[in-house]
């Protein structure tokens, strides 16, 4: 999504849940749905109707990549874990006595990391890499 709000954020025009479909290469049901969440926490609207669609509402420099992953859904920054929370090996209890603890380090830093980064400065790095590419907001390759 985050690919999204960028677009969003550098086009003056609402993109339809099926652009953001092929943007996205899934299907416009899950986009609604993903995007249903970022419309709850105030960063993007919704407009029905000819000319509608989908905009950001949200000053880039007060969301983080955090906020953007909270919103969409997103309470674990990992889909791995222990299968078994009270095993009954003894092998079993050690490694996921090691592995929890080092998922544990590695999500808080994941998360000090996504909170410290503004999608105002994804935007940043977007227009100055368009710019050096001799690209320009908005040419092929910001499609």
């Amino acid at each position: 999504m985050l690919h999204v709000l960028l677009h969003m954020a550098r086009h003056d025009q609402p993109f339809t849940s099926e652009q953001i479909s092929k943007m996205l290469n899934t299907n416009p049901v899950v986009v609604r749905r993903t995007m249903a969440g970022l419309r709850e926490a105030g960063y993007v609207r919704s407009e029905k109707g000819h000319g509608g669609g989908w905009t950001i509402v949200c000053d880039l420099k007060k969301i983080t990549l955090l906020d953007v992953h909270k919103a969409v859904g997103g309470p674990q920054v990992f889909a791995i874990g222990n299968e078994s929370d009270n095993p009954e090996c003894a092998v079993e209890r050690v490694v996921n006595a090691a592995l929890d603890d080092v998922l544990r380090q590695a999500e808080s830093l994941i998360i000090e990391k996504l909170g410290a980064i503004a999608l105002a400065d994804l935007a940043h790095d977007f227009d100055a890499l368009c710019s050096t590419g001799g690209w320009g907001i908005g040419g092929p390759h910001t499609k």
